[in-house]
C-alpha cells in the first residue's frame, strides 16, 4: 500500500468521525452535498462550514470552522485552490487531526505546512470514493 494510501485509510478509519466540511451549503447540484451524504452514510458526523451557516443533512452549520463551538476530526475541503490554503490553516489552528483537499483542490505549499504541523493531508482526492474501497 502507497504512502498516500495508508494515509487515506488512516484518516477514514482511525483519525475520527466528526468531519468539518467546508464549503457545504443546501444546494444538491454541489458535489459537497453529494459527498457529505455519504459520509453520513458510513457513519461520520458532517458539519457544515459555509457563510450561510446553514443546516445540510440534519447537521447545524457554521459560518466558518472557528464558530464550530467543538473539536473536528478531518476539514473536507470544497473552496478553490487558492483559498484551500487558508482553510488548511485554519484547521491547524482549529485542532483538527487531519486535512482533506478535495478533487481537483491543490495547494502544494498549504500540503508541506499541513503536514509540518503534524496532521495528515490528502489533496486532489474524495472521500466519497475512497470510503467504499475500504469493504
Amino acid at each position: 500500500m502507497s504512502t498516500e494510501q495508508e494515509t487515506i485509510r488512516r484518516i477514514l478509519t482511525e483519525t475520527g468521525d466528526t468531519w468539518a466540511v467546508v464549503g457545504l451549503s443546501s444546494n444538491e447540484r454541489r458535489a459537497a452535498y453529494g459527498v457529505a451524504a455519504v459520509l453520513q452514510r458510513f457513519g461520520k458526523r458532517i458539519v457544515p462550514v459555509h457563510p450561510k451557516a446553514e443546516t445540510v443533512h440534519g447537521e447545524q452549520g457554521y459560518a466558518s470552522l472557528d464558530a464550530i463551538p467543538f473539536k473536528v476530526d478531518v476539514v473536507d475541503v470544497f473552496v478553490n485552490s487558492e483559498l484551500a490554503g487558508d482553510v488548511a490553516d485554519q484547521a491547524v489552528a482549529a485542532g483538527a487531526k487531519a486535512v482533506w483537499f478535495q478533487l481537483g483542490v491543490i495547494d502544494d505549499a498549504a500540503y508541506e505546512r499541513t503536514r509540518a504541523a503534524g496532521l495528515d493531508m490528502v489533496m486532489d482526492r474524495c472521500p466519497a470514493i475512497e470510503i467504499p474501497k475500504l469493504g
